[in-house]
C-alpha cells in the first residue's frame, strides 16, 4: 500500500486511544523485521532512520530511505518514513526528496533560547514543504556556570509550562519529552513520571513523544500511553536482539561464513521484539512481560 504519513498514523492512535510505536532502522534487515512484526500485531508503524544511522551508511539517507520506502509500500499495514534527531541542516534539506514525511529535529542540548529558535526555522522549512516536525525539551542547566542538561541526561525532566511555551514560540507538531527514560539502556528498568507525564499532556496542545522507550517495562509503556504519549520511539531493542541472535548463532556454528545463515536469525529476532512493542504501545497486547531489571532480548526466543 502507498506510503502513511507520520502525521496520519499519530492522529489515528490517538483517537483511538492509543500510541504508534516508531522503531529505528539501521540496515534492510531491520526494515524487513520492523514490518513483519508490525504485520503480526496487526498496527501501524513508523520507520525511523537517525541522523547516527545516516552517518553509519557514509552520509547518504536516500539509499536506505528508498529500501525502507520499497519494502514499506508491500506491507499490510500502514507504515510512514521519518527522519530522526537531525541536528544537521543538511540533513534536514534532503528529507523531502528522500520521502520523509516527518522529521525529528534535535536541538535539545542547546539552552532554551537556542533551541527555540533552532527549532522554530526547522519548522517553518519543513511545513512549507508538508512535512510533520518533532522536537525535543529538557530541562536547561546553565547555572553556576554549567551546560544546558541534555534531555536525557539522568535526572532531566521536561516543565510543563515551558514546554506550552516552547510549542507556541517553535510551531512544531509534536514534542519528546524527559519523564525519566533515557537512550540506550539494555535492561528494562526506566521508572517514569507519571505524574508529570499527566501536568504535559494538560498544558501541551501537540502529541507527546517517549524517547529511549527500550529501557520502559511493558507496563510503564502502557501507562504513559494512557497518560498521554501518542509515539513511541525505539532501537536499542531491536539491536539487541539482533545481537543476541548473530552471536549466538556464530558460538553454535563457528564455521559458518554466509551472511545469510546469521542474518535470517536475527531479522527473525528483531521481528518477535517489534511485534511485542508494536502491540504493547498500540493496545493491540495488553502488558505480558517487561518486568522489573528484565534485560532486553539477545537471541531468538
Amino acid at each position: 500500500m502507498p506510503l502513511s504519513t507520520t502525521a496520519e498514523l499519530v492522529a489515528a492512535a490517538a483517537r483511538r486511544g492509543g500510541a504508534v510505536a516508531a522503531l529505528n532502522v539501521i540496515t534492510l534487515e531491520h526494515v524487513e523485521a520492523v514490518l513483519r512484526g508490525a504485520e503480526r500485531a496487526g498496527r501501524p508503524v513508523i520507520l525511523q532512520i537517525s541522523e547516527n544511522a545516516v552517518a553509519f551508511r557514509e552520509g547518504r539517507a536516500a539509499p536506505l530511505a528508498a529500501a525502507a520506502r520499497a519494502a514499506a509500500e508491500s506491507a499490510r499495514v500502514g507504515v510512514a518514513l521519518h527522519l530522526d534527531h537531525v541536528k544537521s541542516g543538511a540533513l534536514l534539506r534532503t528529507a523531502e526528496q528522500c520521502g520523509f514525511s516527518s522529521v525529528m529535529v534535535d536541538a535539545s542540548h542547546l539552552p532554551y533560547a537556542e533551541n527555540t529558535a533552532v527549532t522554530r526555522d526547522a519548522a517553518a522549512w519543513a511545513h512549507a514543504r508538508g512535512i510533520w516536525v518533532e522536537a525535543e525539551l529538557g530541562e536547561v542547566g546553565g547555572k553556576d556556570g554549567q551546560g544546558p542538561l541534555d534531555a536525557h541526561d539522568p535526572g532531566a525532566r521536561t516543565d510543563p509550562a515551558e514546554a506550552a511555551r516552547f510549542v507556541a514560540e517553535t510551531g512544531v507538531d509534536a514534542l519528546a519529552v524527559a519523564i525519566g527514560s533515557s537512550h540506550a539502556m539494555t535492561s528494562r528498568t526506566a521508572r517514569l513520571d507519571h505524574g508529570l507525564l499527566r501536568r504535559l499532556h494538560g498544558e501541551v496542545p501537540v502529541p507527546l513523544v517517549l524517547h529511549g522507550s527500550s529501557g520502559v517495562p511493558d507496563a510503564e509503556l502502557a501507562a504513559a500511553v494512557a497518560n498521554g504519549i501518542a509515539k513511541v520511539n525505539f532501537g536499542t531493542a531491536l539491536n539487541a536482539a539482533l545481537t543476541g541472535a548473530v552471536r549466538a548463532k556464530l558460538a553454535a556454528d563457528p564455521e559458518v561464513v554466509d551472511p545469510r545463515r546469521y542474518l535470517a536469525g536475527g531479522r527473525e529476532a528483531m521481528a518477535e521484539v517489534a511485534a511485542t512493542l508494536v502491540g504493547v504501545v498500540s493496545g493491540a497486547f495488553g502488558t505480558a512481560g517487561g518486568g522489573d531489571g528484565e534485560r532486553l532480548p539477545e537471541a531468538v526466543h
